[in-house]
């Protein structure tokens, strides 16, 4: 037995090194399915491990059903292969960059990697404490809400939640004009299967959120975008894009629009609902960033009164992304086939357990002192990374009124693309402006979380541009 083996944990751990190795070979098509593994002595050397170290991790292997045993004749990789695994490989650097880039590097990114790039707030800077108290409580509720399904629009107390939210903004709704997702992103999805054909049109700005493109091409919906602006859409070319193309659907932030910041202006807003009632345009508005804004600005739920838009929206932002919960508020018939159609895909809504803690936690009277503190420090956060930015010649776009982004010019022209992959190299996780493009007119532009921005962070970006 090799030096040290004797230890139990050092010999798991060298087993758990070959069994690695062997997933490894596997996944970059190295060994492919039906090719036999090295013998039990020739791998043991190549290793550097005892026979007995190699065997083990061949029978643990064989258990998962990636290689299998021939009798007498020694071990075989098992087929199919699997897929690559992107934890084995990451920073996935060869990887397109497109709308699903900045979602994969940030959501598998491993805590030693910064994510100034990505979309949600440090998780230190979320409400904790009140979550806690509502997790603690809910281990007391009722039997039902730990084991059952939910109600089909979700849980009435959450919806009358927002109903009161909405009256605040001037939206008159009932609770059962409201319906309860699994997720915002989960409210798009429905929307679009319950009003989308495949090859219908869909109008989007540019930029926008880049997982409205990939929600969109998932839908087989042909996406037409218009420029935006600090004020809104360039208005005369949105009603041009209507006139020329006739989508069935505009998708939008009103309210602290990502990727920008801007927002909304008064006099956007109605000509943007007068030209969509000319050619009877949809308007999905999502509202997952209005809690950020200092005062409520101009929305288009509030102007039409929910006849033509559809206000989506979640909890991920302010409260916790790991709580699943979004909603959808739209007139009374839409809704029915809403429902009709989250139950047919989901069989109901967002988990009762997650609707529970949302509704807790957003009663809790801490949670408005959170929303204002929170407020607070990204306002001053802004101001510090806007000024950090200047110093390396990158420049927002806009100074937004509330929020976490700055979207931001590189200096020179740069390949926002280019920087962002020799950034991940350094393992930070970057925005790219041409991901939120649908024309790919953003090259030189990159969106920043502020929240997730610090020293080291800046220090490989300064790093990248040179």
């Amino acid at each position: 037995m090799a030096s040290g083996e004797s230890d139990s944990g050092i010999a798991g751990t060298r087993t758990e090194a070959v069994m690695t190795a062997i997933r490894r070979r596997v996944a970059s098509r190295a060994l492919t399915a039906g090719e036999k593994l090295p013998s039990i002595r020739k791998f043991a050397r190549d290793m550097q491990v005892s026979p007995s170290t190699i065997v083990e991790a061949y029978d643990r292997l064989a258990a998962e059903g990636l290689i299998r045993s021939r009798a007498g004749s020694g071990f075989y990789v098992a087929g199919p292969v699997p897929p690559l695994a992107l934890t084995e490989v990451e920073p996935t650097l060869d990887r397109a960059i497109d709308p699903f880039w900045v979602s994969r590097q940030s959501l598998d990114a491993g805590p030693e990697m910064l994510r100034p790039g990505c979309g949600w707030l440090p998780s230190a800077w979320m409400p904790n404490a009140a979550i806690r108290r509502a997790i603690r409580a809910l281990a007391k509720a009722d039997d039902a809400v730990l084991a059952d399904y939910g109600a089909t629009r979700g849980l009435l107390g959450l919806r009358r939640l927002l109903v009161r939210q909405f009256a605040a903004e001037g939206i008159e709704v009932r609770a059962d004009q409201i319906l309860l997702t699994t997720s915002g992103t989960r409210a798009i999805d429905l929307i679009c299967r319950f009003l989308l054909n495949p090859g219908d049109t869909v109008l989007v700005d540019d930029p926008c959120y880049f997982n409205f493109q990939a929600m969109l091409r998932a839908h087989r919906a042909r996406i037409v975008s218009v420029p935006y602006t600090p004020a809104g859409p360039d208005i005369a070319l949105f009603g041009e894009a209507l006139a020329v193309h006739r989508p069935r659907l505009y998708i939008t932030n009103s309210a602290i629009h990502n990727p920008t910041g801007a927002t909304l202006s008064p006099q956007t807003a109605h000509r943007i609902l007068t030209a969509a009632a000319a050619h009877d345009l949809t308007i999905v508005e999502d509202e997952i960033f209005a809690d950020f804004e200092p005062e409520p600005s101009p929305r288009l739920a509030s102007l039409d009164g929910l006849s033509r838009i559809i206000r989506i929206g979640s909890f991920s932002k302010t409260l916790s992304a790991s709580i699943r919960c979004g909603y959808i508020a739209a007139r009374p018939d839409w809704i029915e086939g809403l429902v009709d159609l989250q139950v047919a895909t989901n069989f109901g809504g967002p988990s009762p357990l997650a609707a529970e803690l949302v509704f807790r936690t957003l009663s809790d009277g801490s949670y408005r002192k959170h929303l204002e503190g929170l407020r607070g420090r990204l306002a001053k956060r802004r101001r510090e990374v806007a000024g950090q930015l200047e110093g390396l010649g990158v420049r927002p776009w806009t100074l937004p009124r509330g929020g976490f982004y700055l979207w931001c010019r590189l200096p020179d022209g740069r390949d926002a693309a280019e920087v962002a992959k020799a950034a991940l190299r350094e393992r930070v996780v970057l925005a790219p402006g041409n991901v939120f493009s649908v024309t790919q007119s953003a090259t030189d532009l990159m969106r920043f979380n502020v929240a997730q921005m610090n020293a080291q962070a800046l220090r490989v970006l300064g790093q990248a541009l040179r």
